[in-house]
């Protein structure tokens, strides 16, 4: 039997806005997110810039000791994962508690939370770290806690594979509705690793735009001047669940999440495979299980990081992957606003690869003024495009040289 998934809520906190549709306003009106580091003195760093979450408050969706108890991964994802599951209406769904289910994860857990209890036991030893230290920072701590919050007590895992972590998350949860194990998911993505540790990392990497003194024209994915990513944080969480039942219970449903395909490369730990044989089988395979040809598709949701290589070898992969349509299709590149959200970017990503279906709004790749020879499609450039889209596809590519897919189409 083929189940059928739709989409049915939407959730995110990005530093575009601390909802979906704040988010989605700003994407489609080319704004971008990207400015100087205000949590703490970046003045030392080659990167002193990144996509900050501002004007959050957790005690909004948490009592004051949960909040005091829980990483900022923690509080973002729960915060997604309740404005989805009211978006969705599941209170009223009448779904039964063992049939709905959590996935949602994290490329780095609760970063903030070790950093601080790393600086306090080298101050004061043992006795200075924090006897909640431990739940704070698990990277699965995130499902846990919606689970509980929600009530959902289906299956309940985590995901985390670096960049790519929140798209494989909805698509393990579209495998897990299909296969019988719940009627259900809550799945999506977290992140909050935007601390001195990670953003020095990355520096020593050169992965980051060290264009300080422009931070909203830094990130430029497929761009010739692009010079690497920008940092962000964040979190977003879909309601998904078989057709079906969201349409017998009058769901709004936003798109339906046809395919799934993951892959690796194979290759580095950090580094494409140049030829983008990993990303190019992501994308065939996602289409294959969706049952489509690649005609199908009216636009791709890139993962287009604003790096060198990353935006050269996905653009190789498309080509390879759409022959001829490749020309065709639309592809735009959200991080050129909301910067790259690590294991929280898959997520958002789909949650607007959704948007883009149900409002026919393709949002923009902005920054986009210098063409590059070896990035040649059609990129959207700086201004929204309405279109009446049939399907798209979304990619995440991560560190470890893991690629995923997700296709998506409006319901028919």
């Amino acid at each position: 039997m083929n189940v059928r998934v739709a989409i049915t809520g939407l959730g995110a906190i990005t530093p575009l806005g601390n909802t979906i549709t704040s988010t989605w306003n700003a994407l489609i009106s080319a704004v971008s997110g990207v400015g100087p580091i205000s949590r703490f003195d970046a003045s030392a760093f080659s990167c002193r810039m990144a996509g900050e979450v501002r004007n959050f408050d957790a005690r909004d969706y948490m009592t004051p000791k949960e909040a005091y108890r829980t990483d900022p991964c923690i509080q973002y994802g729960l915060a997604a994962a309740l404005m989805a599951a009211h978006d969705a209406g599941l209170e009223k769904s009448g779904y039964p508690a063992h049939r709905v289910g959590v996935v949602v994860g994290s490329g780095r857990g609760g970063v903030t939370t070790t950093e601080r209890n790393a600086a306090a036991y080298l101050a004061k030893g043992p006795k200075g770290v924090s006897a909640f230290y431990t739940p704070m920072s698990l990277v699965n701590m995130t499902s846990g806690y919606i689970s509980m919050k929600l009530g959902a007590k289906g299956p309940c895992i985590n995901v985390s594979t670096a960049c790519a972590t929140g798209t494989h998350a909805l698509g393990e949860a579209m495998k897990i509705i299909q296969r019988g194990d719940a009627d259900v998911v809550i799945a999506g993505g977290t992140e909050a690793a935007l601390t001195p540790l990670i953003l020095a990392g990355f520096c020593q990497a050169r992965a980051l735009s060290q264009r300080n003194s422009e931070p909203t024209q830094a990130s430029r994915p497929f761009d010739r001047e692009r010079d690497g990513f920008i940092l962000s944080e964040g979190a977003g969480v879909l309601v998904i669940e078989e057709l079906s039942g969201a349409e017998k219970r009058g769901a709004t449903i936003y798109a339906e999440l046809v395919g799934y395909g993951l892959t690796s490369d194979a290759f580095h730990y950090t580094q494409p495979d140049p030829a983008g044989d990993g990303p190019y089988r992501a994308m065939a395979s996602s289409l294959a299980d969706a049952g489509l040809e690649p005609e199908a598709i009216d636009y791709i949701n890139a993962h287009g990081t604003s790096t060198l290589q990353n935006d050269r070898i996905e653009t190789r992969a498309i080509r390879k992957a759409f022959g001829a349509h490749a020309g065709r299709v639309a592809v735009s590149a959200p991080k050129s606003m909301l910067g790259h959200m690590l294991g929280a970017a898959g997520a958002v990503e789909a949650a607007v690869t959704a948007l883009s279906l149900h409002e026919g709004i393709i949002p923009p790749t902005i920054n986009y003024e210098h063409p590059d020879p070896e990035c040649d499609l059609d990129y959207v450039p700086n201004k929204a495009r309405k279109q009446d889209i049939r399907a798209a596809l979304t990619n995440s590519l991560g560190f470890g040289g893991i690629n995923a897919s997700l296709v998506m189409k409006k319901l028919s």
